[in-house]
């Protein structure tokens, strides 16, 4: 018991650790800057000593914002098909391939957008190619695995007496499939959405590679644009001082947003009646 116990208190000691070596090298810029000034400045030069992560936050919520909107009605989709739709014979062998995208590197979703979205963006829509919408795209493919096995997960965890009680009540497979059994898994749907949501708000190297990495907030789905962990990875290796400060601490914000989805998706799990 006791070794059990302490690999389960491993994962809490990793995310201290974690959370207090990014807020020692990163708060004291911040603390120096300013919050208001470094969250909301929209100029970020480090050569002139400027650290404005606002254009940066920005394209961050752009790209997250597009990659759900791709990403959430697919997921729910597949799961619904695989959990309430597809013929049995089929069901297990199109689960293993939705859940096989997930084990696809990072790296070949990026090569992928660049030498298909990117041109296809460009001749069709024009810009650059390089935009939000080339990587709301690639980010929507990526999370879609996660969202889609959780809600399958969730639905199937349902008591079938939801559904037949639904059924023999007269309601038709698509009600009790909207009206029962998807609010019924609420809280694994949720669970799904928010693990989606940290992947697209983390993820470096598939962005790099479609954004155009411009230093200026996104006003349009075909702008070029740079995430907060795409500048991170971008000038990491050469910065030094307050840059290399700068950089933590853009991690101590990034950080503070995942945790504070993660608090708003909880209080939405267990709804105004408290905790279920």
């Amino acid at each position: 018991m006791a070794a059990l116990r302490l690999a389960a208190l491993s994962t809490l000691l990793a995310l201290v650790l974690i959370a207090i070596f990014i807020l020692a090298e990163g708060l004291p810029l911040i603390l120096h800057e300013g919050p208001a000034r470094f969250i909301l400045g929209r100029r970020w030069a480090p050569g002139d000593g400027d650290y404005g992560i606002g254009n940066l936050l920005a394209g961050t919520a752009w790209v997250t914002a597009g990659a759900l909107l791709i990403g959430v009605p697919l997921g729910l989709s597949i799961a619904v098909f695989l959990c309430e739709v597809a013929p049995p014979p089929l069901a297990p062998f199109l689960k293993p391939a939705v859940e096989l995208l997930a084990a696809i590197p990072s790296v070949v979703y990026g090569f992928v957008g660049l030498v298909t979205l990117v041109p296809l963006i460009r001749t069709h829509l024009g810009g650059p190619g390089f935009s939000v919408l080339a990587c709301s795209l690639v980010l929507g493919v990526m999370i879609l695995p996660t969202i889609a096995s959780v809600t399958y997960d969730s639905l199937r965890a349902v008591p079938s007496a939801y559904r037949e009680g639904s059924l023999a009540l007269g309601a038709a497979r698509w009600q009790t499939i909207t009206r029962v059994l998807i609010p019924a898994a609420r809280p694994g749907i949720l669970a799904g959405i928010i693990l989606g949501t940290g992947r697209a708000l983390g993820e470096t190297m598939a962005v790099l590679m479609v954004a155009g990495n411009a230093l200026r907030a996104p006003t349009s789905p075909l702008d070029p644009v740079r995430t907060l962990t795409g500048n991170i990875a971008l000038e990491m290796g050469y910065a030094a001082g307050e840059h290399r400060q700068a950089l933590f601490a853009t991690g101590v914000v990034l950080f503070l947003v995942i945790f504070s989805v993660n608090v708003v998706a909880r209080a939405l799990v267990r709804g105004p009646s408290g905790a279920r």
